[in-house]
């Protein structure tokens, strides 16, 4: 079997990746981007609305645009991409070996490196992940599916179009964003749904659904069956405080959002995985319990925009440069890391380990997730019986970010959790 030996390997060669490889690269050490996709971007290169880039570019930018512009600068930077590449696993099936399987055209390699970076993002919650009843036909999609049938024409027996009537399941940013593809496709959206009492990104998209693209949000509703053979024809939604059904013409379910970590990677290396974000336990530094390999972007906190993956990426490429200095397993702090759990409503932090000395973190503030709607909600940080800061936010949404001050950090001691709850 061929061998390949690189300095740095990172798996995903969308923004969180691309950021991290482009700035260890310029550190001088040899970097190896690996993607198995056929071009490198990620979900932006079939995102074709703007919205990207103007943190990293200084300008809004189109997704097809913005995946190119990430591109060019990695190959700028020296970059080494291999696309059409999937990572299969870990040589050994140990991480701690830094040794991955690789499968693609040239056939079966290991590639052996100094550090890894897992940038292998986040993916919705497909039809059979969420145990939909009914029948099986063509014409069910997620929003990643529908965006690479209209941007990139990718049809298969399997997905052969979007139809002109669609059901959108989810009424989050993405669930907008698949809006507009639809109506780019020419395809009529007859209702959004959701399980919220109401929807969960911002107003002014909101608005546009109704004014514009004259779609009803469907609040506190539920899909409960899917009919029609061989392609979609009418969907079964009921509505949870009453139990009534009805149902609704259409030839397109589109499920969005109800993000999962492409996780399947770090699994399989037996890094340990955090029980909120399902996703490998990080610190500050984003490293993962396993000495030389790190993570980034919404493999860690799915699904944030692209800015912030970048930032991610960035943020992880300087733990790396310091490990590759040193390169030494003893140092390797989190192992003596001090967890962070959160209670309900709140469902995952990121970070959530804490090593000392550590007192910034990504993006200068913690991420969190809240199931529940609240205007100013009070937060309470301690560790143990002691009290590391409280306050309050302005307000939590159901899969819209929350973002947690990082002061409190220098006060955290060696031993028991840190733990966030919400106090009213």
């Amino acid at each position: 079997m061929t061998i390949v030996h690189v300095d740095v390997a990172v798996v995903g060669g969308g923004p969180a990746g691309l950021a991290a490889a482009v700035a260890i690269r310029r550190t001088g050490v040899s970097v190896t981007v690996l993607e198995r996709e056929q071009a490198l971007g990620g979900i932006a290169r079939h995102s074709d609305h703007t919205g990207y880039g103007l943190r990293e570019f200084h300008r809004l930018l189109r997704g097809p645009a913005y995946a190119r512009r990430w591109a060019e600068r990695a190959e700028r930077a020296g970059v080494v991409a291999e696309t059409g590449t999937t990572v299969t696993g870990w040589a050994n099936d140990e991480a701690a070996t830094r040794a991955l399987t690789l499968t693609s055209t040239q056939g079966i390699r290991e590639l052996h490196a100094r550090a890894v970076v897992l940038a292998t993002g986040t993916r919705e919650r497909s039809r059979s992940a969420r145990l939909v009843p009914g029948s099986r036909p063509l014409g069910v999609l997620t929003t990643g599916a529908l965006q690479q049938l209209v941007a990139l024409g990718e049809r298969t027996p399997d997905m052969p179009g979007v139809g002109r009537r669609a059901v959108i399941i989810g009424a989050e940013h993405v669930s907008f964003s698949a809006l507009l593809t639809l109506a780019h496709a020419g395809c009529t959206t007859v209702a959004m749904v959701t399980p919220e009492s109401r929807h969960q990104s911002y107003a002014v998209l909101k608005a546009l659904a109704a004014g514009r693209h004259r779609v009803p949000v469907l609040t506190g509703a539920a899909l409960t069956e899917i009919r029609g053979r061989p392609s979609v024809e009418a969907v079964e939604i009921t509505d949870l405080a009453t139990g009534a059904t009805r149902l609704l013409d259409c030839d397109t379910v589109v499920f969005t959002g109800d993000w999962v970590p492409d996780h399947e990677l770090a699994r399989r290396g037996g890094l340990s995985i955090d029980a909120g974000t399902r996703a490998p336990s990080v610190d500050a530094g984003l490293r993962t319990d396993t000495p030389g390999v790190f993570a980034a972007g919404n493999l860690l906190h799915g699904a944030e925009t692209a800015s912030v993956c970048a930032a991610s990426g960035a943020w992880a490429a300087r733990a790396v440069t310091q490990w590759l200095a040193r390169a030494d397993a003893s140092t390797w702090p989190t192992a003596r890391g001090v967890r962070i759990e959160c209670a309900p409503p709140l469902r995952w932090v990121s970070p959530n380990v804490l090593v000392a000395g550590q007192h910034a973190v990504p993006h200068g503030h913690l991420l969190a997730r809240s199931s529940a709607f609240a205007r100013r909600p009070g937060i309470v940080v301690s560790q143990g019986e002691r009290e590391l800061w409280s306050g309050r936010l302005r307000r939590t949404v159901p899969t819209m970010p929350v973002r947690l001050p990082a002061g409190w950090l220098e006060l955290v001691e060696p031993g028991e959790p840190v733990r966030i709850t919400v106090t009213g």
